[in-house]
């Protein structure tokens, strides 16, 4: 039943019902305790009654044979003289209505025997506290019976109890009262408090809603940290942010991927074509005339060479892409700078390339270091005049060995700098390919060196030449 209500309406019903249940603790307890207050002030005041009642029928041809004087004397009070055995002597009163109820009076409808308790040091009476119905209506009498010491008879005074009915009838309209009251108040007051703490939960659904619209960019309000809904809200707007982070990148990378598909296509059909004019020159009779069959047989071997160069550079990729582990060995990474610089220099002798070389080993796969060398040596030929100078250093820095390629060239843009390690990034948007290659040499030595540990960065500024860097992790060794 419970599971069908709101979480407002749980909370306002549980506040109500523990304060049902404090409110009926606390009437219970004044209502017993407000009874047990009259009723021994009823007691006290029938003791007092009972030595008066002793009194008269202690005087001049006194006994139970006084019993109409007395009912003309103390009018509103029962009293009845037993004998020992149960026999009634006499009985006087009440004979005034009640006040409270203005009901005629009627006697008490006393019990046959009753039993008294025995004298004491403090009480040498012999007495005992009942309560019992009047013969007739719906009143009650408090009756106090005892035994004088030497005393033949058992004399029985009682006195109505409409007084204490009445209070305690009107103690108890009061405080039904004040409890419905009370409990009203409450429930108004908690559900205006439930209502305005979970307001931000009202709030938070609403945003949950616009971000599952595709807004997500909203967040929830945080009206204070120290409370649950505000910490809730908190933890809500970090998660949001991972979400919407993990959104920007998944379609990051979809984008990317879009491009580096449309990228490798454009790259393979180029060679594709050539090979396919050079097979259709072939089969026009080319075999016929040896100078073109030379030349159809060159272009098809080197279009074929540059296909599979394409192919060896994206299988590379998608390996270190998916992590699987590069050969690890000590690597004399001095060794493999030097001769990296000394194959550029046979390919280019007229551009000056200067070397600084420090002897370091690190732990790597020496095949791919070499080539993370030759590709920044070769974007260099690719993208910066002949004369231009370059300047190779290696040395130790910070527990790392920095591999640093800086040429005197035209330098880049911010957004080129930004994109430089992209695949199938080329500086030039026209896509030709007289100076670079199909753009996926700076990308490998980012991949490359990423997969080794390291990093790669880059500096330069228009008319200013770029430097590459290269960061590797030295072997426990360090130096050799």
């Amino acid at each position: 039943m419970l599971r069908g209500l709101s979480l407002r309406a749980r909370l306002v019903l549980a506040v109500l019902v523990l304060a049902l249940v404090g409110l009926a603790a606390a009437d219970i307890a004044t209502y017993a305790s407000l009874e047990s207050f009259l009723i021994q002030r009823t007691d006290n005041t029938l003791a007092a009654q009972h030595r008066e009642v002793e009194a008269q029928l202690s005087g001049a041809g006194g006994g139970p044979d006084r019993m109409g004087a007395l009912a003309r004397t103390l009018p509103g009070l029962f009293v009845q003289a037993r004998t020992l055995s149960g026999s009634v002597l006499g009985t006087a009163g009440p004979i005034s209505p009640f006040r409270e109820t203005g009901e005629d009076a009627s006697p008490p409808k006393l019990p046959k025997s009753v039993d008294l308790h025995p004298a004491s040091r403090n009480d040498p009476d012999q007495v005992a506290y009942f309560t019992a119905p009047a013969t007739a209506g719906g009143n009650r009498y408090r009756l106090r019976a005892s035994v004088d010491p030497g005393a033949p008879f058992v004399l029985i005074v009682g006195t109505s109890l409409a007084d204490v009915d009445s209070t305690l009838h009107r103690l108890f309209v009061i405080e039904l009262l004040v409890t419905v009251g009370v409990l009203v108040g409450i429930a108004v007051l908690g559900l205006w408090l439930v209502r305005r703490s979970l307001r931000p939960l009202d709030a938070m659904g609403a945003t949950a809603a616009a971000i599952a619209a595709g807004d997500l960019t909203r967040r929830v309000d945080v009206p204070s940290e120290r409370t649950e809904v505000g910490r809730l809200g908190l933890a809500l707007n970090a998660m949001l942010g991972h979400i919407e982070s993990a959104f920007k990148a998944r379609e990051t990378s979809e984008q990317k991927l879009r491009r580096f598909v449309a990228d490798a296509s454009h790259e393979l059909r180029t060679p594709l074509a050539a090979v396919r004019a050079y097979a259709e020159l072939f089969r026009r009779g080319a075999d016929r005339r040896p100078e073109d069959l030379e030349r159809a047989m060159d272009g098809i071997s080197r279009e074929s060479a540059r296909m599979s160069l394409l192919v060896d550079d994206l299988l590379l990729l998608a390996r270190l892409d998916e992590g699987r582990p590069l050969e690890r060995a000590p690597v004399q990474l001095d060794e493999v700078v030097a001769d990296a610089v000394e194959t550029a220099r046979a390919l280019e002798p007229e551009r000056r390339v200067d070397l600084d070389l420090q002897p370091l080993e690190v732990i790597g796969d020496q095949q791919r270091l070499r080539q993370v060398i030759d590709n920044l040596l070769t974007n260099t030929r690719a993208h910066t005049p002949a004369d231009a100078p370059v300047h190779v250093t290696l040395a130790r820095r910070n527990g790392s060995a920095v591999v640093r390629v800086e040429d005197g060239g035209p330098g880049m843009t911010e957004e080129q700098r930004e994109r430089v390690f992209e695949r199938f990034y080329r500086a030039d948007p026209s896509r030709a390919r007289t100076r670079g290659g199909a753009g996926l040499g700076l990308a490998i030595v980012s991949a490359v060196t990423k997969a080794h540990g390291g990093d790669v960065s880059v500096s330069s500024e228009p008319g200013s030449g770029s430097a590459f860097e290269i960061t590797l992790p030295l072997a426990a060794n360090g130096e050799t």
